[in-house]
């Protein structure tokens, strides 16, 4: 194997490990969060555990997908937004000074409401993430592109289309699509902002099922506003509520036993 090769083997094998499970992935102390003169997030503090999934819920326009971007810095896209408060990652400030946000990004990838393929096959969209990392060799791409669309189990559904256009697929596998593309890349954080909201009842349950598979390896954080989803595939669950967080605890105390009356009237449908 030649040097340049070994320097491209593969994005998703050059993944560092996290801390194993029930270790706090991500350490969130007193983050606020403005858009101009706008107050999105009032002082939160939570731990996003390791190989878990935690759902975000509440009303909209509460701050949940304000925060979900805030841990990869896709908030830094929007014009005068600014935060105060800690963001860290394996116990490294995501926000310091040289942190180098595209490796962030990688690391920590999101997949948005609604599916975004890009316009060329669906192998292409795959590999792109590789690709711009480095990877140049056919068959280390045809392994990644093959071991992510499993992951996202998909590779059933289109390994006879690996080269027909990713627009042709339907909205549960383009989702799962680019749920491939965010693995292939070697993320080790998924984040997901609403990911069924587009989706029928089947495709929904089949990325539920994805998910739950998926925190075996990863960690998972979950914005939605459907309450089954939650409590169906989450290990813990907070509620905001006008950009502060009211109550985080195991999913099964969150929805059975709220300590909050807020949290209590959200979950039981009373208002949201």
């Amino acid at each position: 194997m030649s040097a340049s090769e070994s320097q491209t083997q593969g994005v998703r094998a050059e993944s560092a490990p996290g801390p194993g499970p029930q270790k706090p992935r991500f350490h969130i102390r007193d983050l606020s969060l403005y858009y101009g003169r706008t107050q999105a997030l009032k002082g939160v503090t939570l731990d996003v555990r390791n190989r878990e999934i935690t759902a975000l819920i509440g009303p909209s326009g509460c701050g949940k997908s304000s925060f979900l971007r805030a841990l990869n810095r896709m908030n830094d896209l929007i014009p005068d937004a600014r935060k105060e408060g800690q963001v860290l990652l394996d116990g490294d400030d995501i926000y310091a000074v040289g942190t180098d946000v595209v490796e962030l990004r990688r690391r920590v990838g999101m997949v948005f409401q609604r599916p975004n393929p890009f316009p060329m096959s669906v192998f292409d969209n795959v590999a792109y993430g590789p690709r711009l990392h480095g990877v140049r060799g056919r068959s280390r791409l045809e392994e990644i592109v093959e071991e992510s669309l499993r992951d996202a189990a998909l590779w059933d559904e289109v390994k006879e289309k690996l080269h027909k256009s990713a627009m042709e697929l339907s909205g549960g596998q383009q989702q799962r699509l680019c749920i491939a593309r965010v693995l292939a890349v070697g993320s080790e954080v998924l984040l997901l902002d609403e990911p069924c909201s587009a989706l029928d009842p089947i495709s929904t349950f089949k990325i539920e099922e994805l998910l739950i598979e998926l925190k075996a390896e990863y960690t998972v954080v979950i914005v939605t506003h459907n309450m089954y989803q939650a409590s169906r595939v989450s290990d813990r669950t907070g509620f905001f509520l006008g950009g502060e967080l009211i109550e985080f605890g195991e999913t099964q105390q969150v929805f059975e036993r709220p300590r909050d009356e807020r949290t209590d009237g959200y979950v039981r449908g009373r208002f949201g």
